[in-house]
C-alpha cells in the first residue's frame, strides 16, 4: 500500500493573505543629448499602492495593497545636491493611454525611429538616442495610471474602482508622494508633465497634491490641453468649440495646401485665423438668425478660407464646424481623410460617401513603432521582464470613466490650479 503524501508545506492556508512586493531593477546607460554624453540611472518596474484602511468601529486594519504602478525613472549620475536637481513626473491621456509617447516620443533620452514627417518606416522598428530630451536638465519619471501599461489592480480589487477623475487622481498623485519619499526627493523641484487627457489629470494632481500630501509644485506643463471640456464638446447651443478650433483647422488646411493663394507662412495664417475666429467669427454666431444675410455671405466666404471647407458645406453646417465633419471633409475630393490626434496623417476609408472618417489614421503609422519599440527596450535594455501584455492604449478597458463629481456639467479643472 503507497505511503500517504505529505502535505506540501509552502501550499498556503485559506486565511493567508498573497503578498504584492515592488518588483524594480535598475540599470545604468548613456546617451547623446543636446550634443554631449549624459550618463544616467534608470529604475523600471512596479511599486505597491497602499491605502490605509478601517472596520467598522474604525479601528485601523492597517495598510492594504491595492494597485501595483509600473513606472520608468531617469536620473542623471553625478549630481550630489538633490535640492537644486529638478523632478519632473510625467503621463499621457485617454483615459487609458500609457505613457509610452512621451517616454519614446519626446521626453525621454531613447526614442522610436520615425521617418522625419513622423510616418512609420518600414519593420524592423528600432530606438535611437533623443538629442532633444530633457533629461539633461531634469530628472524624469513616467507613470503608467492603473489599468495601463504594466499597472494593474491587485488581486481581489474591482479595476472598476480605479476608473474615474477622482480615484485615477488619487492613485498617481499617492504613486507620486510615495516615489518622493522612497527616492528622497522631497526637497528637488518637481514638475508634472501631462498630455491630452493628462492635462486634466495634471491640472487635479497639482491641488491633490498640495492639500493632501503638502506637496508644492514647482510648475505644470501641458501638452494638448483640455482643462475644460465645454472648449470641445459639439453639442448644440455650445459654440466654443467651433470658434476655437478654427486655428487649428486653419494650419490643418495651410499644410495640406487646401489654402487658395496660399502666400503667408503657417504661423502668419493661423495668427490670422485666431483673430477671424475670436471676432468676426464669434460675432456672428452669436448673432444667429438675426445675422444679415449680407454679413452672413462674408462670413461664410472667410470661413471657407480658413478651414478650406467649400462654402456650400458651410452654409449647409449653419456656419459651424464639427471636428469630426472636418476630418472628413476637407480632402473628400482626393478621397482621404485627415486625423484627429495628428491632421498631417491621411488615411483612406473604404467609402467616401460617409459623414465621419471611418478611423483616425495616425494610429497605424505610430502604434507599431512604439510597440515593438518598448517591448524590446524594457527587456533588452531595461532588463525588467514581464509576460503581461503592455496596455499602449486601453480606452476600452476603462471606459465608461466616471465623471461623478461633474453631473449635469462639463468637466472643468483650471480652478484647481490656482
Amino acid at each position: 500500500m503507497p505511503d500517504k503524501p505529505e502535505p506540501r508545506k509552502n501550499a498556503e492556508k485559506k486565511d493567508e493573505k498573497p503578498s504584492f512586493n515592488d518588483n524594480l531593477v535598475v540599470t545604468k546607460h548613456s546617451s547623446a543629448i543636446g550634443g554631449r554624453e549624459i550618463k544616467y540611472t534608470v529604475t523600471a518596474g512596479t511599486m505597491v499602492l497602499k491605502e490605509e484602511t478601517a472596520d467598522r468601529e474604525k479601528e485601523s486594519e492597517g495598510e492594504k495593497p491595492r494597485a501595483q504602478v509600473f513606472f520608468i525613472a531617469y536620473v542623471k549620475d553625478g549630481a550630489r545636491d538633490k535640492s537644486k536637481r529638478p523632478l519632473t513626473f510625467s503621463f499621457n491621456g485617454g483615459p487609458g493611454s500609457a505613457s509610452v509617447w512621451l517616454h519614446l516620443g519626446v521626453l525621454g533620452p531613447r526614442r522610436a525611429a520615425l521617418e522625419f514627417d513622423g510616418s512609420a518606416p518600414p519593420p524592423p522598428f528600432k530606438l535611437t538616442d533623443n538629442e532633444y530630451s530633457l533629461l539633461d536638465e531634469t530628472d524624469l519619471v513616467f507613470i503608467d495610471p492603473v489599468s495601463t501599461g504594466y499597472s494593474r489592480p491587485v488581486e481581489g480589487q474591482k479595476p472598476v474602482e480605479w476608473h474615474g477623475f477622482k480615484k485615477d487622481i488619487e492613485s498617481v498623485g499617492d504613486f507620486i508622494r510615495l516615489y518622493t519619499t522612497r527616492f528622497n526627493r522631497w526637497l528637488s523641484p518637481k514638475f508634472i508633465i501631462g498630455e491630452s487627457y493628462g492635462t486634466t489629470r495634471a491640472a487635479g494632481l497639482s491641488e491633490y497634491l498640495y492639500h493632501q500630501h503638502g506637496m508644492a509644485l514647482n510648475g505644470v506643463m501641458l501638452i494638448s490641453s483640455i482643462l475644460d471640456f465645454g472648449t470641445a464638446d459639439f453639442t448644440p447651443g455650445n459654440d466654443l468649440p467651433y470658434i476655437l478650433f478654427v486655428p487649428g483647422y486653419a494650419a490643418t488646411a495651410w499644410y495640406h495646401d487646401a489654402v487658395k493663394g496660399k502666400r503667408q507662412t503657417l504661423q502668419e495664417f493661423t495668427a490670422e485665423a485666431a483673430k477671424f475666429a475670436l471676432g468676426e467669427y464669434a460675432s456672428a454666431l452669436l448673432q444667429g438668425d438675426a445675422l444679415p444675410a449680407a454679413e452672413r455671405a462674408r462670413i461664410v466666404e472667410k470661413l471657407s478660407h480658413y478651414t478650406g471647407i467649400s462654402p456650400a458645406f458651410i452654409e449647409r453646417s449653419n456656419l459651424r464646424i464639427m471636428d469630426q465633419h472636418y476630418f472628413k471633409e476637407l480632402l473628400r475630393e482626393r478621397g482621404l481623410t485627415v486625423g484627429r490626434l495628428d491632421s498631417r496623417f491621411t488615411g483612406r476609408d473604404k467609402l467616401g460617401v460617409g459623414e465621419f472618417a471611418e478611423f483616425d489614421p495616425l494610429f497605424p503609422q505610430i502604434t507599431g513603432p512604439y510597440t515593438a519599440a518598448f517591448y524590446d527596450y524594457v527587456r533588452s535594455e531595461l532588463k525588467f521582464e514581464s509576460d503581461l501584455k503592455y496596455v499602449i492604449s486601453g480606452w476600452n478597458i476603462v471606459n465608461p470613466w466616471s465623471y461623478a463629481q461633474f453631473e449635469n456639467q462639463h468637466v472643468s479643472v483650471s480652478e484647481s490650479l490656482r
